[in-house]
């Protein structure tokens, strides 16, 4: 694959600066004057870099399906799709002959450390650092959760998450907000976050759950009445807990064999969705299941589905990829998770739910841990490290394990990771698919390109991967957000505060 600038300014301008660099010098009396000319030259060449881009040859896929198509960008959206398009004078044109031309990746799931503190873990990913592991792994779009502070209000803590998103990102970015008390959101509350299109994000898996219930239940009637898509951690509280304190007491608290996956049991995933479907049902809110690992919470899942209800279903990636074996490594607490890694038979029921359709979402749950931090010896089947670092190497996972082997097609990869994402977080049709009009958030992708993850190559700040040996075929070479390339030949190109918070409307369905 290659880039090629037939009459570009930026060929031009590289000899004007060549030819100036050894005369200017020449002639200038010190450093500074020089310095003051090649700072003109540059803001020149800014004014001048191509205002299209042209990408030709490539196979263009989205949900919907695929074609042997031309695109045209212009101002950062897809102006044209066909075929044999003719580049305008000082249009940049890519070469993707033999290549994907995807929709950039959409993970509504992600977890980040925006403002860090004393105490905060090596690892930590902030706006930045994220983006750069999500742009090198296909993914244009990634995600927040915020939590108001105790002496904040909901309008303030939505401005500072805003201006972060601002000063920071680089890959474009939605946010979600975690309710941990339902009775703190006033009316007005829910009505401003229905207005700034955030979504709501309720654990049930922590005991104030069930101490607010009511509460909670009618904060997701009140949501869903104002058009917000609800969030739900589905484990059962009680069931957790008085499994992990039994477990404690008996001495088999330490994160070693098979504790972590019988302190959080399966039959606490699947109670609490069907107790989500059951709230759903209740008050006609639609709900949003996160990080699904069992068939038989995806079965519950599904009941609610097949009823024709606002049920929608995500599956962490790790699911589809490791089963509950791992954790009898000598380092099996890199792969705690909440909840944790289970049987075969269960990744194998989810791997046919989403060829079904059923699964709606595939993403990371993203946490920027180092191996230190997720090994660290202080930790325990209650006190531990859910999830780790995963944005880079989720989408070549599914291309490699999914596509590749049949499994699901390269359409329905785009579904679950671009198109439904965009749908149900409100960005759909500016970001999600490839159509005249939408956003530029493309991925060139190579089909047959081999690799083996490398932990050196990981651009988050946890600089190490559990997939780290594993080779994998099918990777993005180019990402490109809003028209430009951010990232190519291994290298981010873009800087931070050139993501945007992406404006969203109301949510729809996949």
């Amino acid at each position: 694959m290659h880039a090629a600038e037939p009459g570009s300014t930026i060929d031009e301008g590289n000899m004007a600066m060549n030819t100036m660099t050894t005369g200017a010098w020449a002639k200038c009396r010190n450093r500074t004057m020089f310095a003051a000319l090649v700072l003109t030259f540059i803001a020149r060449g800014a004014a001048q870099q191509p205002a299209e881009l042209i990408i030709r040859n490539g196979l263009v896929v989205t949900a919907a399906g695929r074609t042997d198509s031309d695109l045209r960008i212009r101002n950062g959206t897809i102006a044209e799709i066909g075929r044999n398009l003719t580049a305008s004078s000082g249009a940049r044109v890519i070469d993707a002959k033999g290549m994907l031309v995807l929709p950039g990746g959409v993970d509504p799931h992600v977890h980040l450390t925006p403002t860090p503190t004393a105490t905060t873990l090596k690892g930590a990913d902030d706006y930045s650092t994220a983006s750069r592991a999500a742009l090198a792994g296909g993914k244009t779009t990634i995600s927040n959760f915020i939590n108001q502070s105790a002496n904040s209000d909901v309008q303030t803590t939505l401005a500072e998450a805003t201006d972060l998103v601002k000063k920071q990102a680089i890959a474009d970015v939605i946010l979600h907000f975690t309710a941990s008390d339902p009775n703190t959101l006033s009316p007005a509350d829910v009505a401003m976050l229905a207005d700034r299109r955030f979504t709501l994000k309720i654990f049930l898996v922590r005991p104030a759950f069930d101490q607010n219930a009511g509460g909670y239940v009618k904060l997701i009637r009140a949501a869903g009445a104002a058009g917000l898509l609800t969030m739900l951690h589905c484990e059962d509280a009680s069931i957790v807990t008085a499994t992990q304190e039994r477990m404690m007491a008996e001495g088999r608290g330490a994160l070693k064999g098979q504790n972590f996956a019988e302190s959080r049991p399966v039959v606490a995933e699947e109670i609490a969705t069907q107790r989500a479907v059951g709230i759903s049902e209740a008050t006609g809110a639609p709900i949003y299941i996160v990080h699904i690992s069992s068939e038989r919470a995806m079965r519950a899942a599904e009941v609610g589905q097949a009823r024709g209800l606002p049920v929608f279903t995500e599956v962490r990636f790790l699911y589809l990829h490791l089963t509950r074996e791992r954790f009898d490594e000598p380092d099996g607490a890199i792969y705690t998770g909440d909840p944790p890694l289970r049987e075969k038979s269960d990744a194998d029921y989810l791997w046919s739910a989403l060829a079904k359709g059923t699964v709606n979402v595939v993403d990371t749950d993203h946490v920027g841990y180092t191996r230190e931090d997720k090994l660290d010896p202080s930790l325990d089947i209650i006190n531990h490290r859910p999830a780790g670092n995963y944005l880079q190497v989720q989408l070549p996972l599914l291309y490699s394990e999914g596509v590749r082997k049949g499994r699901i097609t390269v359409e329905q990869m785009v579904a679950v990771s671009s198109t439904n994402p965009a749908k149900l977080f409100g960005l759909y049709p500016r970001k999600g698919t490839i159509a005249v009009g939408s956003d530029a958030d493309v991925v060139i992708w190579d089909p047959d390109l081999k690799r083996t993850i490398r932990n050196e190559d990981q651009l988050a700040n946890a600089r190490f991967s559990i997939f780290s040996g594993w080779e994998v075929t099918g990777w993005p070479v180019i990402t490109i957000r809003r028209g430009e390339v951010v990232y190519q030949d291994g290298k981010i190109l873009a800087t931070a505060g050139s993501g945007q918070l992406a404006p969203r409307q109301r949510w729809q369905k996949p």
